[in-house]
This record gives C-alpha cells, structure tokens and sequence, in this order.
C-alpha cells in the first residue's frame, strides 16, 4: 500500500514538474501585459481612459480591450446604453489618452 501511493505520488510530481512550462516559455496574461505597460509608462491605466469615456458616451462599459495596433497601443471600450439599446466603441490612444475614433452601432 505504502509502495503504491509513493509510486503515485511520484507521478503526479513528475507531471507537474515535466508539465509546467517554465515561466519565461508561458505567453503573458492579457492584464499583466497591461500592467506591465503601464508600469514602464507606455501606456496610461484604465481607469484614466475610463473617466475620459464617461464624458462622451453614456451607458454601461461592457467591454475594455488593450491591443497594438500599428506600432502603438489603443484602448478599445464598448459601452451599452440601455435606454437606447445602442452600443458605441471608443478608441483611445493608450499613451497619451486622445480619443481617436467612434463608432455607434445601433
């Protein structure tokens, strides 16, 4: 009995260890990519993005995405507003926080 759980833990230890990539061969979570940017300050937190939104659009963010796009960062946030049932994307520059675009779908 004593044999065949060391055995099974020694399995379950060696797919662990042969199984887990090492850190540096795992690609970057989404949110620690933006976190890591805007500690370099390339790019500017959310939440400053986020209260320049809620001066042009009304609505319920639905969704916030940080992308490369053409050799620099943007913010693209969707908005939902509810009492017209439109949704409308805003997109930032990530560094300097100018709004570049906007689109209404209704």
């Amino acid at each position: 009995m004593r044999a065949s759980i060391s055995v099974a833990a020694a399995t379950v230890l060696a797919a662990l260890v042969i199984g887990t990539p090492a850190a540096e061969d795992r690609p970057e979570r989404e949110q620690d990519r933006a976190k890591r940017l805007v500690q370099e300050g390339k790019v500017l937190p959310l939440e400053a993005i986020l209260a320049r939104a809620s001066t042009k659009t009304p609505g319920r963010l639905i969704e916030a995405e940080l992308d490369e796009e053409n050799g620099r960062y943007v913010y693209e946030l969707e908005f939902a507003d509810p009492a017209t049932g439109r949704v409308t994307e805003l997109v930032y520059d990530a560094r300097s926080g100018n709004l570049l675009a906007t689109e209404i779908d209704d």
